[in-house]
């Protein structure tokens, strides 16, 4: 939810009864801070923030080290910038920052309610930190082996992402493509409510866009679910109008891609991610792979070309026809979960 869960979204989904989760994920210290006190301005309701811990961002990749597979890579990537007239090149781009632990330092000091893990499960140490001042911690699994670890560490919720969802994969460290893809949400879900035991609560996430997506998860015994495109095509989503647009036209299919950041990520099928895969690219690491796709990513927003940038979208999004606000999703998701729960 980078670039889309900003503070107005995130404080009109907690202003309405739901957890908003702000989107911390490669910004700068004071950017988080800025964040953080804006949500506070907006609601005095419990909100999270996110962030990912995945090996390779955490400790971002030296690109000296990977100069062969820069070269391949860009060679791919030539091939589509002459529709925009950018230059081909080899070089390689700039290394990435390192900014994960000074996120960390920024929620802690500012006391966040809840802090939520991606793409990596927070170590022991680093959740007590978190429990030391007050702050939940909430992790986001694709296994049962996952979801183990994150209680074993401490975690007090436990999200399990079914393969349906939209954006990354929730795993800690780069997969093959056919491990990659996980299991379905509502296989996944009752696997790791068996594998914890009732040690902390479950909350379901892929493919879920309304309340019988809840209504089923809560009977396969989640605590409640957990959503990300039904809130990109919402009012106060920080996503590009074309993006909402694909999104609630209900055309095209989703494709599971690492071509865009490195990561493992589901998206709407678009020329790139078809061309990425005739190529059989093998993509840098960490985000090195979006940082070598800078100049393609920004000609295509300019260009307001939906082929060549990422539209991350869960396996549900052609259920959705409207962009509402947030506050009336939370509010319309739990009433028809209610509805049909009390049938």
């Amino acid at each position: 939810m980078g670039g889309v869960a900003g503070p107005e979204l995130v404080a009109a989904v907690s202003n309405a009864g739901g957890l908003g989760i702000l989107a911390a994920l490669n910004l700068r210290p004071d950017a988080v801070r800025s964040a953080i006190e804006r949500v506070r301005q907006l609601t005095d309701r419990p909100f999270g923030v996110n962030l990912w811990l995945h090996d390779d961002v955490r400790t971002p990749p030296d690109v000296a080290n990977h100069s062969d597979l820069v070269r391949s890579v860009q060679s791919v990537l030539n091939e589509l910038r002459p529709r925009f007239d950018l230059a081909s090149t080899l070089e390689a781009p700039r290394p990435m920052p390192d900014l994960v632990d000074a996120a960390l330092a920024v929620m802690i000091d500012e006391r966040i309610p809840v802090f939520s893990a991606g793409l990596g499960i927070p170590g022991a140490e680093l959740v007590e930190r978190f429990h030391e001042i007050g702050t939940r911690v909430v992790t986001m699994v694709a296994t049962t082996a996952d979801a183990a670890s994150a209680v074993a560490h401490g975690s007090d919720v436990v999200i399990a992402q079914g393969l349906e969802a939209g954006g990354h994969r929730s795993h800690g460290r780069k997969l093959p493509a056919a491990e990659a893809v996980g299991t379905g949400t509502f296989t996944l879900v009752p696997q790791v409510v068996e594998a914890i035991d009732d040690q902390v609560p479950v909350v379901a996430a892929g493919g879920i866009v309304d309340g019988r997506g809840l209504a089923a998860a809560t009977m396969l015994g989640a605590a409640g679910v957990l959503m990300g495109t039904r809130f990109v095509a919402t009012a106060e989503s920080q996503a590009s109008q074309l993006w909402k647009d694909r999104l609630i036209s209900g055309h095209g299919t989703t494709v599971l891609t690492d071509g865009f950041t490195g990561q493992w990520a589901r998206v709407l099928r678009s020329e790139f991610t078809d061309h990425w895969a005739q190529q059989g690219g093998t993509p840098l690491p960490g985000l090195l792979q979006a940082a070598v796709r800078a100049d393609l990513q920004r000609a295509a927003v300019a260009a307001d070309d939906d082929q060549m940038q990422p539209l991350y979208a869960g396996a549900g999004f052609d259920l959705l026809d409207d962009l509402p606000g947030a506050g009336d999703v939370v509010t319309s998701v739990v009433e028809e979960a209610r509805q049909l729960l009390g049938r």
